[in-house]
């Protein structure tokens, strides 16, 4: 586990300026909102970074970009709080799943647009084959509840079947407690898992050029997850920066494992960025207030 990295000034790719001391960021490029998987519409996000005291956030919610609406962008303008459109995509290698960020993207742009659709599409016949094997397996699984989220990923399906009282003493017979969303994905939906299904997917090439062609900025999301969740080595995500030719990575980045530890390899990130000559951006991946994973500029980190 990386030590706690103090006060250190980063420079931003997308932005052009400076953010200091990565617990206090006032630049937070990695949110997501309930137009995908997380709890907070866009203008409580807005609030939430308000209150948190950063001045600059991307909305980067996977394969859409339907946050960014004429009153998002009014209402950020009467908090004055920047924008920076964004957007996380899905894709797979063969080890594992990777996410790409782009960012200064046209939100507009008919061909994003619909490659979004399509790729959104992929999630809800996923959602309908994981959740027969699921069912199979004696889970109680939501389908249609869930089918009518319109970016419904893994996080989705995990958090509705362990919140799901019905699925108590089947949960409590596998993992003898009742299991975070995560740790149910990792031992039960991933690859080479009981109840995996092959998604249809882009690869991180694939998204990496539909980003360029929308006028966007590269960016390779949190590589230190790649790390602990996928088993990746500094090779492999050599080779992915190598194959994508990424604008920046994902440095400034708090990862928390499925046991609640919070891994912090910011300072070995930012030497990898360095040694590749890549751009550094900071992101927390807020979903929702938990009390464990980062809050909006990375609050919470300690």
């Amino acid at each position: 586990m990386g030590k706690v990295l103090k006060v250190r000034e980063v420079g931003d790719p997308i932005l052009g300026q400076k953010c200091f001391e990565i617990n206090k960021s006032k630049i937070d490029l990695h949110i997501h909102t309930n137009c995908s998987d997380g709890k907070f519409t866009p203008k409580e996000i807005i609030d939430e970074a308000v209150k948190n005291g950063v001045e600059v956030i991307s909305i980067t919610d996977h394969d859409t970009v339907k946050a960014y609406t004429d009153e998002f962008f009014n209402y950020a303008n009467l908090k004055k709080i920047k924008i920076v459109t964004g957007v996380e995509i899905s894709t797979k290698i063969e080890k594992a799943g990777i996410h790409i960020l782009g960012y200064n993207i046209d939100i507009n742009n008919k061909f994003l647009i619909d490659k979004l659709f399509l790729l959104r599409n992929s999630r809800h016949i996923y959602l309908k084959e994981v959740g027969e094997k699921l069912q199979k397996l004696g889970y109680v699984v939501n389908v249609d509840k869930l089918d009518k989220i319109d970016a419904v990923t893994k996080a989705h399906i995990a958090q509705d079947i362990v919140e799901n009282l019905e699925n108590k003493s089947k949960l409590l017979k596998e993992f003898n407690h009742i299991p975070a969303k995560g740790e149910f994905i990792e031992e039960i939906m991933n690859e080479g898992c009981i109840a995996y299904v092959k998604k249809q997917t882009i690869t991180p090439k694939e998204a990496a050029d539909l980003i360029r062609k929308v006028g966007g900025k590269v960016v390779l999301a949190h590589p230190v997850a790649y790390k602990y969740e996928d088993g990746l080595t500094e090779k492999d995500i050599e080779n992915i920066v190598e194959n994508i030719k990424p604008d920046g990575i994902e440095a400034n980045y708090i990862y928390v494992d499925r046991n609640k530890n919070k891994i912090n390899e910011i300072e070995f990130w930012n030497n990898f960025a360095k040694k590749h000559n890549l751009e550094i951006t900071t992101g927390s991946d807020f979903h929702n207030k938990d009390g464990v994973h980062p809050e909006i500029g990375l609050r919470n980190v300690q």
